[in-house]
């Protein structure tokens, strides 16, 4: 990119006359920094991160991405640090975003990260990218390369798996949009073996002689269903994607899903997201096509007929407009007489004036010959012959004492900074010494504070657990829900005893009111229940007997056991 002219007022120094114009420093520093912008306004670097020491206090982020033989200064400003989704990591492969700008204040260049993501691909990915890589250098990706695709081919080839749902899907929808013969080339879509069957396909359909016993087709589909990269690897071989840039007949790829790119992709005319979308791209709809034409014609015989009678109604209007032919031309007539009689005298004129000029160009000839000019010429060229090589040894004079005072210096500062980054390394070392024996110290004591927290913890939890109350001889008492019984009055007939060691199904012997079973058997009630009759002093009720302590026993002439187990 051609560098900006200095600006108008650096003065010329004094000196030799030269015509190299003078910059001054910022002068300098600005046209470089938007030379540099311009041609690497958006970039995307790989590199490792190093010296990354969290953000600066004013929030920006400082540090540096390098790889074996580079290394270039990075900057991420506060607002764009806030919003990445992958942090800077001390060490970690990334992939920026940016653009690369220059700092004047020392300059140096540097990137402006806008984004930053992980560089950790798998092999497959890294293989790829590698391919891909080397394929768009050699231009098989440029877009000047693509071809149309016709608007409604004869013919169409498709290279796909014979048994798959792909073929269906794109003859179906070729059937429904508008149908043309299909010349279909199996091959394997994935497997050993399969990417030199798609690309024998795509050569073999190109190898067919237009007008031959087999109809050359005018387009080609590659298609394939979705699946991993591993299933869609095929497609990313090199003599596939050969075999598709070298194919003369326009080329549409289907492989996969929307969200599935694989090198054919990018080498082929067209690229659709489905096998279905490939029909589409292929051939247009008949019935809007018929409808499209059968639009066109009825416009076109409108339109011929509002334009016949256009120009009919204007010739009618021209005709009656035209004037007579005498006094049309009458005007002109007069034109041409007067014209006529002013040709021989301006002619005459004309010829005086550049007979006048002619005579003094011969007088200021005969004045100023050319010999004498050019004998003046040459006195000037030998009076400054001499000057141009005294100005050049001057120069390189002082331009040779410039670079020995800039050579001295560069050797004091390197001294310098050696000395400097030695100091640094060590205090660094001091540092990270200090920091490891606190964090062997810190972890001692927070393991130690967790396993007094978890030992007090199990022991609360075993003092306040239901089953230490189970343990002592005591049983819960739940109904069929397992809800816990609580009282006399909400015993049901269906309940469980749970025990330390286990579960135990009872059933109160009085518990059915309706003269059934347990089971589901209608019972009788027993005879001594018939002949009880109505006393003052009853028997216990269930909740009395069942809130007498366990140890101590119920009388057995009064009421016998409180369940039948």
């Amino acid at each position: 990119m051609a560098v900006p002219p200095p600006p108008a007022k650096a003065a010329a120094a004094p000196g030799p006359v030269s015509n190299v114009p003078e910059w001054s420093v910022g002068d300098l520093a600005s046209a470089l920094k938007r030379t540099l912008e311009d041609a690497f306004g958006h970039v995307r670097l790989r590199g490792e991160i190093s010296g990354f020491r969290g953000q600066h206090s004013s929030g920006h982020a400082y540090f540096s991405l390098k790889d074996g033989s580079a290394r270039i200064d990075a900057v991420v400003w506060k607002g764009t640090f806030n919003r990445l989704r992958q942090r800077p990591q001390e060490g970690l492969e990334v992939v920026a975003t940016g653009r690369i700008t220059t700092f004047p204040g020392k300059s140096s260049y540097q990137i402006v990260i806008e984004t930053l993501e992980p560089a950790g691909i798998g092999a497959w990915m890294a293989l790829l990218e590698e391919r891909k890589r080397v394929l768009a250098a050699e231009g098989l990706f440029a877009a000047e390369r693509k071809r149309p695709i016709p608007y409604l081919p004869r013919v169409v080839g498709v290279v796909t798996s014979p048994t798959g749902a792909v073929i269906r899907d794109i003859l179906h929808r070729l059937e429904d949009r508008f149908a043309r013969p299909v010349l279909v080339w199996p091959v394997r879509v994935q497997g050993e073996g399969a990417a030199e069957e798609i690309a024998a396909a795509i050569r073999g359909f190109n190898a067919l002689a237009p007008g031959g016993a087999i109809a050359r087709p005018d387009v080609l589909i590659v298609a394939r269903g979705g699946g991993s990269i591993e299933d869609l690897w095929a497609f990313n071989e090199e003599c596939v994607v050969r075999a598709a840039a070298d194919s003369t007949i326009p080329l549409i790829s289907a492989v996969g899903h929307e969200t599935d790119t694989t090198l054919i992709d990018f080498v082929s005319d067209r690229r659709a997201p489905t096998p279905t979308g490939a029909a589409e791209m292929a051939v247009p709809v008949r019935a809007d096509l018929v409808a499209e034409v059968s639009d066109l014609a009825r416009r076109q015989r409108e339109a011929v007929q509002r334009r016949l009678d256009r120009e009919r109604s204007d010739l009618r209007a021209l005709v009656r407009a035209m004037p007579d032919v005498d006094a049309f031309l009458a005007a002109k007539r007069q034109r041409l007489d007067l014209a006529e009689a002013r040709l021989g005298p301006a002619l005459a004129g004309n010829a005086r004036v550049f007979r006048l000029r002619v005579s003094r160009l011969v007088e200021r000839f005969a004045r100023h010959p050319p010999t004498l000019a050019l004998a003046q010429a040459r006195g000037r060229v030998a009076r400054i012959s001499d000057r141009p090589g005294a100005a050049l040894r001057h120069d390189m004079a002082r331009k040779g004492e410039g670079l020995s005072y800039l050579g001295r210096r560069l050797v004091i500062a390197r001294e310098g900074t050696v000395s400097r980054a030695r100091a640094e390394q060590v205090r660094s070392r001091d540092r990270l010494d200090a920091l490891q024996t606190r964090l062997v110290r810190a972890g001692v004591r927070l393991t130690e504070r967790r396993a007094d927290r978890l030992a007090g913890l199990s022991g609360l939890l075993g003092s306040l657990s239901y089953r230490a109350v189970l343990a002592r001889g005591y049983a819960l008492v739940r109904d069929s829900d397992g809800r816990a019984i609580r009282a006399a009055a909400q015993i049901a007939p269906h309940m469980t005893l749970e025990f330390t060691d286990g579960f135990v199904e009872v059933v109160p012997r009085d518990a059915p009111a309706d003269g059934a079973s347990p089971t589901g058997e209608a019972t009788t009630p027993p005879k001594t229940a018939r002949k009880r009759t109505p006393q003052k002093k009853t028997a216990p009720t269930t909740a009395a007997r069942t809130a007498q302590p366990p140890d101590v026993p119920a009388p057995a002439a009064r009421q016998g056991s409180l369940f039948d187990l």
